[in-house]
């Protein structure tokens, strides 16, 4: 699984992000593109170039903006193709991404 928790040991930071990431401990760079992620997702036609700005405040480069936006689009698109066709979230994992104890 590819996710935060490949990018830090940081359970605490993963389990903040998880229950809010506006609350949580992720630096100002890394909020802004939570909330440029979060617009893109909510209200796509609603981008304007003034968001773009915004994010290459925080040093991202059109390089990175491109990335952000690839990515986020990649996960609406499988998200909404997975609920489009009924798909259940797999049985193993629970509401924070983690693997279910099985054993229990």
């Amino acid at each position: 699984m590819y996710d935060l928790r490949s990018e830090t040991d940081d359970q605490n930071l993963v389990d903040e992000v998880a229950k809010d990431w506006k609350e949580s401990s992720l630096t100002e760079q890394q909020k802004a593109i939570c909330y440029f992620a979060e617009k893109l997702t909510l209200y796509p036609g609603k981008i304007e170039l003034n968001d773009i700005s915004k994010i290459k405040k925080f040093g991202y480069s059109d390089k990175d903006i491109s990335e952000i936006v690839q990515i986020v689009s990649y996960f609406n698109y499988i998200n909404r193709v997975a609920d489009g066709l009924g798909l259940a979230p797999e049985s193993f994992i629970n509401k924070l991404g983690y693997k279910k104890n099985l054993e229990q």
